[in-house]
């Protein structure tokens, strides 16, 4: 298929590289060319912005970093509304708002085009592996015209309902992780307190009733002072405030997630934005 890719981060890059091996024709675009310089080389084919890769393709993937981003990418001047035909569908995999999704939804139904929100959980290494967990809010009979298309990036493929609600089921899963990497990383503070062996002491409990992917993923990466972003500290903020946000409307408390806001934003505030989640580990030093 001819598939449309905006955004080549760190999540882009290697779910473009997929669907590229799965033998689909990729159209790429991200506002800085040299970014997907890598891509190109290897087969993609660099078009000029999200309008153009609209008029080419069957299917257009987004993956950037802030609703405000996604919503320039569709709505703006040389958007991909500007140039879409009947029959596309657009799947926005960005971590977004719910309401963005049902936006987007509704006006992609009058052009008679198609678009579903699809947010993922799984970071650099699901990215890499095509094995993404994608969580899926939209028509139910696009999903499964888009199903293919998952499979190449992901394993855990789940339908979740209406137009917003793969956005909504994303902050489900950044609540749990906020509150799970605060807990991963005091264990190993009070690990190193008590003069244990961290890497020993992840053997006795990774595995266990305290085991969760951010124990076995994010803490070996921080015990080897590796911070490079699987997701960025600064994407993580967003996820946050969006999901305190929508808990506002709901009128319900998140008293975990708003502990774990504090800490990262007090990591911003040193300068760690670009870091990866794990981090978090410096709030300690």
């Amino acid at each position: 298929m001819k598939i449309g890719f905006i955004g080549t981060g760190v999540m882009g890059s290697s779910m473009i590289q997929n669907l590229m091996n799965a033998g689909h024709q990729l159209y790429i675009y991200t506002r800085t060319k040299a970014k997907a310089d890598k891509l190109i080389k290897k087969g993609a084919n660099w078009v000029e912005n999200p309008k153009e890769i609209a008029k080419n393709t069957e299917i257009i993937i987004t993956m950037v970093g802030y609703p405000e981003d996604v919503r320039e990418i569709y709505f703006g001047e040389d958007g991909i509304f500007e140039g879409v035909h009947e029959d596309t569908i657009a799947i926005d995999m960005t971590t977004s708002t719910p309401s963005l999704a049902k936006e987007i939804d509704a006006y992609a139904r009058q052009l008679k085009m198609s678009s579903l929100d699809a947010p993922v959980s799984g970071g650099d290494i699901g990215a890499k592996n095509g094995s993404l967990s994608i969580m899926v809010g939209g028509n139910q009979q696009v999903y499964e015209q888009a199903l293919t298309i998952f499979e190449v990036l992901g394993k855990n493929i789940v339908y979740q309902g209406e137009a917003g609600s793969g956005q909504h089921t994303k902050m489900c899963n950044q609540i749990a992780i906020a509150s799970n990497m605060i807990g991963v990383m005091e264990a190993i503070i009070y690990a190193r307190k008590a003069g244990l062996d961290p890497e020993t002491v992840l053997l006795s409990i990774e595995n266990g009733a305290a085991g969760s992917w951010s124990l076995s993923n994010l803490v070996p990466r921080a015990l080897k002072d590796d911070y490079s972003p699987g997701f960025f500290i600064k994407h993580f903020v967003k996820d946050m405030k969006i999901a305190l946000d929508e808990a506002e409307k709901m009128n319900i408390e998140l008293p975990g997630l708003q502990l774990a806001k504090s800490m990262y934003d007090k990591l911003i505030d040193a300068g760690e934005e670009n870091s990866g989640t794990q981090a978090l580990i410096k709030y300690w030093n």
